[in-house]
């Protein structure tokens, strides 16, 4: 699910659009399940994943890049400014119990 990158971390995400709010909801097949209040349409859940995924980390929206699925519900982001490490201890908190 996040595996180190050079400067930062990669994670593999599976979003959920149109959800009744944002939210990081657990893993499915190996990817962080992330609910997405916004629709898949001109770009809104791609921005709402960035702000919300900068927001849980602790990072400006400029150190999360979308590298591949940006026109897929599988997505793999890039995250500079936080270790693979402390990505994971962070999203493992935010996780539902």
């Amino acid at each position: 699910m996040v595996t180190s990158a050079g400067d930062g971390a990669l994670i593999e995400i599976r979003v959920i659009p149109r959800a009744g709010k944002s939210a990081v909801a657990g893993t499915r097949g190996g990817a962080l399940l992330v609910r997405l209040n916004a629709p898949p349409v001109e770009g809104a859940a791609n921005a709402e994943l960035i702000a919300l995924l900068a927001a849980t980390l602790g990072v400006a929206k400029r150190s999360v890049e979308i590298v591949a699925g940006k026109r897929s519900r599988g997505k793999r982001v890039r995250i500079t400014g936080r270790t693979a490490v402390e990505v994971e201890r962070i999203l493992a908190a935010q996780l539902p119990r």
